[in-house]
């Protein structure tokens, strides 16, 4: 009896403590992430929700349910389910922020995009996927040559990478955009400083004119008060003439010879 009672108190025990595992977590996770590694993220969904609803704590259940949300572009979803997990990542930080990032990025947000990429690559200095993703993110805000530098860090850290080829192509052609805005930009500026000088010497000769104009209408208006004056001066002496011959001529008051007589012939 005393066996049958031990034997009979360990498989009770046990039964406790098969009771007080979360097994029903741990079967929804296990039977997700079967579904999920056979792209089949539609039925995953339901086991994936289920798992982090028991765990709350479970990081994997959260990453491969974020990948899901993705797949099924729900990626605002996405987007809350990374963000849920990120402080409890632990050594899977870097990770969760680099789908974080990618998660963003689907969203077409590169900022906070190349944030969360640039978190990933804090809590891991080697994350080559993270420098290629934040120089992706780069490229899109239009900062080129941190993309640049990106994209090479990325070729260092994953020299065989299958990427390789296509990674250098765009790294000489930003190279050549950067000499094409070199270009336009020198453009522009001998452009901006012909048009100065046109300016300054459409002033010039603005100023060369009205100097012409005003030296030319003094001019006229000497010459025109030179002959106003001459003219005054030419009526003047007139005038004085008239008066002065004025002076020879009878007023009628003398006396007149009297020619009544006959005359008389020699």
């Amino acid at each position: 009896m005393n066996g049958l009672t031990a034997v009979f108190r360990g498989f009770f025990g046990l039964f406790l403590l098969i009771l007080v595992i979360p097994a029903g977590a741990q079967s929804d996770f296990t039977r997700g992430e079967e579904l999920f590694r056979q792209n089949r993220p539609q039925e995953a969904l339901r086991f994936l929700e289920s798992a982090v609803s028991e765990d709350p704590a479970h990081v994997q259940a959260f990453m491969y349910l974020g990948i899901v949300y993705l797949q099924l572009s729900r990626v605002d979803d996405a987007i809350k389910a990374y963000s849920k997990i990120l402080p409890r990542g632990g050594d899977e930080t870097a990770k969760i922020a680099f789908n974080l990032g990618n998660a963003y990025f689907a969203k077409g947000d590169h900022v906070l995009a190349r944030d969360y990429y640039t978190q990933a690559i804090r809590e891991d200095p080697s994350y080559a996927s993270a420098y290629l993703n934040r120089a992706n993110a780069l490229v899109k805000n239009g900062e080129l040559a941190d993309a640049v530098a990106d994209y090479e860090e990325y070729l260092s850290l994953e020299p065989g990478s299958g990427k390789r080829e296509q990674v250098i192509k765009l790294i000489a052609f930003i190279r050549e955009e950067f000499a094409a805005v070199d270009r336009r930009r020198i453009m522009a500026e001998e452009a901006a400083r012909a048009a100065e000088l046109a300016r300054v010497r459409a002033e010039e000769a603005a100023r060369a004119e009205a100097e012409r104009r005003r030296i030319e209408a003094e001019e006229a208006a000497r010459i025109e008060a030179e002959r106003r004056r001459r003219l005054l001066q030419e009526v003047t002496e007139s005038l004085q003439a008239a008066a002065e011959d004025s002076k020879g001529l009878s007023a009628g008051t003398e006396d007149v010879q009297d020619y009544d007589s006959e005359f008389e012939l020699e």
